[in-house]
């Protein structure tokens, strides 16, 4: 059997209580052989062993295995060892969101909303606040940074004003990581996380502490995070205001390095500042933005900046990276599509699946059909057109 490149001639791994040794020159030879495998295999050496050892390619080997040997796939045996595997890792992965974004933009909203609706579809949530300036919290957070320090003390001891003491408290809050991590631990077993993070947007496209703290936090406790961008919907009836988050929104994704979802918040107030330009999948899709040329040539104070605001969309069509997705908070059709896609990002999705890579590949690269009815069906409940804005005259 012709091993992929990623594996050496010689790659040992561990599933759950089972180990696996792969090499291109022994004999095959399996120790506790089941009578479904005493037909010729590819050569490649399988034992079994008591070690239980830890690693990614614990489970890329296990599918490895499944696609390379079929005889694997009856063997009542080996599923066994892969239930036991797929068990012991469901319990083991710990996954979240960072919720992130401008301030105003309803981050702690969200993070209430968010938690109740995980509990109604029987998940145990823990809602971490790290916003020091977050005083009047509507949940109940399992760990709160002012047990750590607060931005009022900070402000008045250092004589700083609201954004350098956000900086103060995160520079502080990356020194004492091992203090969140003893908070956190006790939650591992069983808890989904909501981290809620200060508004301060400089912290995660321009500062390196609150992007430490969360890649300390991944590797150890073992987290798979998705960052959570929430950007005000009525940004989009201002062309230039619309520009501008989307820079926000690149800039930050590629100085975290997470797995992205970028959303429209407040999806229901989204003309209230102003009819938009366009149908809405045109501000979710970001496919061509030299439309928005024309819309911003009609105000005179961007005039002068036609030139720079031409190169920031470049810039940005460039990357091809930012899109969006829409959320209205207090509509549940809304907050469960925006929970599918977070756990296809964070990996929530295959945890608890027990398949071949078959199986995998085919969630992984399904079609996401609800994505265009979800964005036509709140342009119908939210946007007014033409025709409906003539028939209330």
């Amino acid at each position: 059997m012709a091993l992929p490149l990623e594996l050496k001639p010689t790659t040992t791994t561990t599933l759950g209580l089972v180990f696996y040794r792969f090499s291109k020159t022994q004999s095959p030879s399996l120790s506790l052989p089941p009578p479904c495998l005493r037909h010729p295999l590819p050569p490649t050496l399988v034992t079994f062993s008591p070690l239980l050892l830890k690693g990614h390619q614990a489970r890329r080997l296990l599918l490895l295995l499944f696609a390379a040997v079929p005889q694997l796939r009856c063997c009542s045996k080996f599923a066994a060892h892969q239930v036991a595997y797929t068990s012991y890792w469901r319990k083991r992965m710990v996954f979240g969101q960072v919720v992130i974004g401008p301030p105003g933009s309803g981050k702690t909203t969200y993070c209430n909303g968010m938690s109740q609706f995980l509990k109604l579809i029987g998940r145990k949530v823990a809602v971490i606040n790290l916003d020091p300036a977050n005083d009047a919290l509507p949940y109940d957070c399992a760990v709160n940074i002012e047990d750590l320090i607060k931005l009022s003390d900070v402000m008045n001891e250092h004589s700083l004003g609201p954004n350098g003491g956000l900086v103060y408290c995160m520079d502080y809050l990356e020194k004492n990581v091992d203090w969140l991590q003893s908070k956190l631990e006790p939650l591992l077993k069983d808890h989904y996380f909501l981290f809620d993070f200060p508004g301060q947007v400089e912290l995660f496209f321009l500062h390196a502490n609150a992007k430490s703290i969360i890649m300390k936090l991944i590797k150890k406790l073992n987290l798979r995070l998705t960052a959570v961008h929430l950007v005000d919907a009525h940004l989009c009836s201002d062309p230039g205001k619309y520009v501008s988050a989307l820079l926000l929104s690149l800039s930050t994704m590629l100085h975290l390095e997470l797995p992205h979802v970028n959303v429209l918040s407040k999806i229901d107030l989204i003309e209230s500042y102003g009819k938009l330009a366009f149908n809405l999948d045109f501000y979710t899709d970001v496919e061509d933005l030299s439309y928005l040329q024309y819309s911003l040539d009609q105000d005179p104070r961007a005039a002068k900046y036609r030139k720079l605001t031409k190169e920031l969309c470049e810039v940005i069509e460039g990357f091809s990276l930012v899109n969006f997705t829409t959320l209205d908070i207090q509509d549940k059709e809304s907050v469960g599509n925006l929970v599918k896609q977070i756990d296809k990002t964070n990996g929530y999705i295959f945890a608890g699946i027990e398949g071949s890579a078959v199986e995998f590949s085919k969630i992984a690269v399904r079609q996401v059909d609800w994505d265009y009815y979800r964005v036509a069906a709140v342009q119908e409940k939210y946007m007014k057109d033409d025709q409906s804005v003539i028939d209330s005259d």
